[in-house]
């Protein structure tokens, strides 16, 4: 299988199965399109007859390239088969080990966003925080679960995670306390809206955090709109010195911004370029998830301009690269020369197998998107996962679970998609969420054409 796509002066051909992606010209980008269909004759003859007025396009040049073609076909990067699909299962089937939990510490926050899956973090049920006694069980619970995995994942989580930092903290120490008995090591992250951040947290944080997600929308209109406190307040003016500093202590440490674009913001290029220009470098922008009756829902309309969008960030990230003020943005973050090994890329992200979040109480569910649901609880971290036939139905999410994503040049990007937008949008883990898969689809595009720029560079 292979995808052809034209974007920014590149004609990109990616073979999907190899990964191989190649740059060519607009020759070459005809005749692999015609390669599996036509005859070497019948592509000569249309060649001749569309590059007519092309003195620099002979019959020699032409069937010179079509050489070219048959030998990427002949050493497996052009129309290689697909040979993945009977180990789709077999990585999640031959692993019972968990690598990284999502410890929900409190169930509460101090913000009141109109469009929080987590019902304004209490997750539709009561407020509550994490108890050190619980986290400690939690730790312990993924160390004696985790099996060969030597690097443990831990994200303090919410609500907002620093309305119970005391916790936090303790759980840091312990964590480590317990790295040289188990040969482990944990990376902890910590997610927040940034009110409550000062001095004390960015010193712990830069020491013992390996990552700081730090929630803000864009432009402060953009931000406030939807951001509020409970009294109504917009919290754009609190929060962002604040982040601008945690970000410059952060040093060589990771971060990333993270927002949320809604039917309200659809041109949302504004607001990431708006972040970089407050001198953050590391940027995440995610469509917002919710239902369609909500006002700042995204609409079928809304996808024609997301598209465009997502282009304007492409070209301008190249730009600003080459003048020395360039910055990340998390969907682009590809390795075309790497990258995840191919069962990860058909497994998916692990969520209900490898990686499982826990609520205040201990309750263990597949991910923080399913917190709540009761049709979705797993176990406890004292019992462990007792709910083992909601596991195996997460194990069978992969990249070749959906009969829609069998035929889609993404696939191996995306593995399949998220379980939890899959089951909102269609009421089954294994769904597919459509209008996810277009954007993710659009992303994808974007990204591999900024690396094929970078390279011809």
């Amino acid at each position: 299988m292979i995808h052809q796509y034209k974007l920014n002066g590149c004609n990109i051909v990616l073979d999907v199965f190899s990964g191989a992606v190649h740059s060519v010209d607009e020759l070459a980008y005809d005749i692999i399109g015609l390669f599996e269909t036509c005859s070497g004759e019948e592509i000569v003859r249309q060649m001749l007859e569309k590059y007519a007025d092309d003195p620099e396009v002979t019959r020699e040049e032409i069937l010179e390239c079509l050489s070219d073609v048959k030998e990427l076909k002949d050493v497996g990067q052009l129309f290689t088969e697909d040979c993945y699909e009977q180990h789709a299962c077999d990585f999640k089937n031959n692993s019972r080990a968990i690598k990284a939990l999502c410890l929900h510490v409190a169930h509460t926050c101090n913000l009141s966003c109109e469009y929080c899956f987590a019902a304004q973090g209490k997750y539709h049920g009561e407020r509550a925080v994490m108890s050190f006694e619980t986290g400690k069980q939690a730790l312990d619970f993924l160390i004696a679960n985790s099996g060969s995995q030597k690097n443990l994942e831990v994200d303090f989580f919410g609500g907002e995670p620093l309305m119970n930092w005391d916790v936090c903290k303790k759980l840091v120490a312990y964590g480590r306390s317990r790295e040289a008995d188990t040969g482990k090591k944990f990376r902890f992250t910590l997610t927040t809206n940034g009110l409550l951040v000062d001095d004390d947290v960015i010193d712990f944080a830069n020491l013992e955090m390996n990552n700081v997600v730090m929630s803000l929308d864009g432009r402060e209109e953009i931000h406030d709109r939807l951001r509020k406190t409970p009294n109504g307040k917009g919290s754009y003016e609190t929060i962002v010195p604040k982040f601008q500093k945690f970000a410059k202590m952060r040093g060589e440490r990771e971060y990333y911004i993270r927002g949320t674009y809604t039917h309200n913001n659809i041109e949302f290029t504004k607001d990431i370029f708006h972040m970089a220009d407050l001198g953050f470098t590391a940027l995440s922008m995610e469509p917002v998830v919710c239902a369609p009756d909500d006002p700042y829902a995204l609409t079928k309309d809304d996808l024609p301009v997301l598209f465009e969008q997502y282009e304007i960030l492409a070209k301008e990230m190249i730009k600003r690269k080459k003048e020395g003020r360039g910055f990340t943005f998390y969907h682009y973050m590809i390795d075309l020369t790497g990258g995840p090994c191919i069962y990860k890329r058909i497994s998916g992200c692990g969520s209900g197998t490898e990686y499982l979040a826990v609520t205040p109480w201990g309750e263990l569910y597949p991910c923080h998107q399913f917190v709540g649901d009761g049709k979705f609880s797993l176990g406890n971290v004292w019992d462990g996962v007792t709910n083992t036939e909601l596991r195996e139905k997460f194990k069978s999410c992969n990249a070749y679970a959906r009969p829609s994503c069998r035929d889609c040049w993404a696939k191996l990007y995306c593995s399949g998609g998220c379980a939890a937008n899959a089951y909102h949008a269609t009421g089954d883990i294994t769904g597919t969420y459509g209008y996810g898969c277009e954007l993710f689809k659009k992303r994808m595009e974007c990204a591999i054409m900024i690396k094929a720029a970078e390279n011809e560079e």
